[in-house]
Order: C-alpha cells, then sequence, then structure tokens
C-alpha cells in the first residue's frame, strides 16, 4: 500500500516522519507543489486549483490514501477532494482544540502562528469559534516563515532575530501554549524553545494527523502492512535540486539531529 503526503513544500515531511515512526512498514508517495509554493501568500482560488490538479497526479501514481499535510490546503480543499475521490483522505488544521484544553486550568493565552492564508479563511475562525469559548487564543501571520524554511534556513541568529522581532509586541508570561499552526513550522522547534519561556509548551497537529490516518487506515481496511517504509518523492517543477533538499530535509527530521545553528 502506499500513503500520499501532500504539501505545496518540504513542510509536510514534519508530518511524514511521525507517520514513518508511527507506521513504518507502509510505502509513501511525497509531492510537493514547487511550482506554486509558498500558498499561504496566495489568493484561495489559486490555492484551490493547484492542489486539484497536483492531487489528481498522485491518484494517477496509484496511492492508497493521502494526507495532506498542510493546513491552508486543508481548509480550501478537504470536503472537495473528498467529493471526488474515494480513498481515505486526512486532513490537518491548527491544534487549537488541544491548546485550550491544555492551558484551560493554567489561566494561561494560546499564541496560533499561521500562515496569513490560514488566518483569512473562515474554517479557522469557525474553529477557534467552536473550541475557545474563554476567549484566550491570539493569532500571529508569520508570511515569511515557509521561505525560510524552503530555502533551509536555519541560522540561530537569523531566525531568532526574526521570532523577536515578530513577538516584540506580545507579553509572553501571559501565554502557556504556542502552536505551530503550518507543518514548515516544526523545523524550528530547537529555536523555538531556546528563545520562549521555559514555561511555553509548543504544539503542533502531527501526531494527531498520524493517529487519525492510523485509526482511518483501519477503518476502511487498507492497512497491509507489507511495505518496508520507502518513500518516493514528486514535485511539480521536477527539480532535481528541489528532489535533493526534500531527502536532505527527510533525513535531518528522522536523525533528530538539532538543526539549531546549521546552515545549508
Amino acid at each position: 500500500m502506499t500513503i500520499g503526503f501532500f504539501d505545496s513544500g518540504i513542510g509536510g515531511l514534519t508530518v511524514l516522519e511521525e507517520s514513518l515512526r508511527r507506521l513504518p512498514t507502509e510505502d509513501y508517495l511525497y509531492m510537493a507543489d514547487t511550482l506554486h509554493v509558498p500558498y499561504g501568500t496566495k489568493s484561495k482560488e489559486d490555492v484551490r486549483r493547484y492542489i486539484l490538479e497536483t492531487i489528481g497526479k498522485m491518484v494517477e501514481e496509484g496511492i492508497d490514501a493521502l494526507v495532506i499535510a498542510c493546513n491552508t490546503a486543508t481548509s480550501i480543499a478537504v470536503a472537495e477532494l473528498r467529493e471526488i475521490y474515494s480513498l481515505p483522505i486526512i486532513g490537518m488544521e491548527p491544534a487549537v482544540k488541544p491548546a485550550v484544553e491544555m492551558n484551560r486550568a493554567t489561566g494561561k493565552r494560546a499564541l496560533v502562528f499561521a500562515t496569513p492564508l490560514t488566518l483569512q479563511l473562515p474554517k479557522y475562525y469557525a474553529l477557534v469559534a467552536r473550541v475557545d469559548e474563554e476567549g484566550i487564543v491570539d493569532s500571529l501571520p508569520l508570511p515569511e516563515l515557509v521561505n525560510y524554511c524552503e530555502a533551509l534556513q536555519f541560522d540561530k541568529r537569523i531566525m531568532e532575530d526574526y521570532f523577536h522581532t515578530k513577538l516584540a509586541g506580545y507579553d509572553l508570561d501571559n501565554y502557556g501554549i504556542v502552536v505551530l499552526g503550518c507543518t514548515h513550522y516544526p523545523f524550528y522547534k530547537d529555536i523555538l524553545r531556546e528563545i520562549l519561556p521555559a514555561h511555553i509548551q509548543i504544539v503542533d497537529g502531527n501526531i494527531g494527523t498520524v493517529k487519525r490516518l492510523s485509526a482511518m487506515l483501519n477503518r476502511y481496511g487498507v492497512v497491509q502492512s507489507s511495505g518496508s517504509g520507502n518513500v518516493r518523492f514528486m514535485c511539480t517543477g521536477g527539480e532535481p535540486a528541489y528532489m535533493d533538499k526534500m531527502y536532505k530535509a527527510l533525513s535531518l527530521l528522522r536523525t533528530r539531529e538539532s538543526i539549531t545553528g546549521q546552515m545549508y
């Protein structure tokens, strides 16, 4: 069986790495829409078209299940994709609900990092309205961070300066959790742990997504567990250099090497 993972770039590798650890006997196809990355600064209509075209190519490759490893893409297209295709489709959303539940007893606020487009979509506001009864969720757009990640920019000094600038207007003593609402953002967990106060937890939706994937595969009866964890990469631009970048980035995540202070 082949599980497809889709993202605009390398961000979805953070979700794929979690799946490789939890479902190591499946095979994977990872598709990056490199012709159009980043999604977070583009219009909803354009992104919808990119998603449908690219996932159509993935289905032609013979995937048995699909993970949309992108919060923005999930918000825009997951419902339509489920109408078009009969295979299991798992989407993502910012981990606002667990953040609110974790903070409820502390009296602290939650701060959601996300792309500008995710924060503009009705689905995000509906999610916050549904789970944030006490009004403790704040949202911070980080439009540059996907581009930094796509450039494999992990220089500690540069990224610390970036985050300090973005967080300058926030009293972090008031916050108990930071939510990483884009799959690119977990690449910066090590740097964020160093600059955020020790009491702040950092959460993302990756573990919950892979748990839903496993449950849905069992529900559909498509788990074969006969693969070897093989990953095949594709990208819409077909660039050999980008293929190399994806292999490098996944290797970095899988070996659990700290990316703090490294420069590629």
